[in-house]
């Protein structure tokens, strides 16, 4: 059985509710201080108060991921987030997820991007403008080192170079495709080109608008 919550507890606790129910994630500290009126530190011993008592889980200590929980115990199911790593640097051989590759985290919508372990890459150039991908876009990900005729993969050329390209494999080469008349399709053997992911949405960089679409091709 759950600990009661003072007065100050079940009031944090009904705006946590509200503000999840409503945007689908968890506020962040600053936001939640100025909404309430209460410092940075009021707001962090708010949330390990009511961890400690039952009410809620975090998915780590810094994380806006957290988890209210049923009476049982079980999760409220309100929070839609998952927080995911955008790889700064991609290397032979997933899964790459030492922290010292990472160039921050992007909170995603865990109903439509589902998966363990799923990346993000910042997009360079335009070479795939017409399939909904643009410059400075980061590509959601989820792991992959095989793709399919026609998917948009995230390759490792050479050991070196990371790029965002349609996949086809035929019979003597992989040919590596973009989206924009402007630029070639590559042709490269076998062992010159390495899958590490598969393209599986976009969110917009500062170019765009600010939400997730999929990209064409990203069944």
């Amino acid at each position: 059985m759950k600990t009661k919550l003072t007065d100050n507890q079940q009031h944090f606790l009904d705006y946590l509710r509200q503000k999840i129910g409503r945007d689908g994630q968890a506020p962040s500290l600053r936001a939640a201080a100025g909404d309430l009126g209460v410092s940075h530190a009021a707001v962090a011993q708010m949330l390990k108060t009511l961890e400690s008592k039952g009410y809620l889980r975090r998915e780590g200590r810094y994380s806006r991921v957290l988890h209210l929980l049923h009476p049982a115990g079980q999760t409220a199911g309100l929070q839609h987030g998952q927080e995911i790593p955008i790889i700064g640097r991609i290397t032979a051989g997933l899964p790459i997820y030492a922290q010292q590759e990472w160039d921050g985290t992007l909170l995603v919508d865990g109903r439509l991007f589902r998966g363990a372990n799923l990346f993000a890459l910042h997009v360079q150039g335009d070479s795939m403008e017409q399939a909904g991908i643009r410059n400075r876009d980061l590509a959601i990900c989820e792991p992959r080192q095989y793709a399919r005729n026609g998917e948009i993969v995230v390759a490792l050329i050479h050991g070196e170079e990371a790029t965002v390209k349609h996949f086809y494999l035929h019979r003597e080469y992989i040919e590596l495709r973009p989206a924009n008349p402007r630029y070639q399709p590559m042709r490269y053997d076998f062992d010159e080109v390495l899958v590490q992911g598969r393209v599986i949405g976009i969110q917009r960089g500062p170019e765009g608008i600010d939400s997730i679409a999929p990209p064409e091709g990203a069944e």
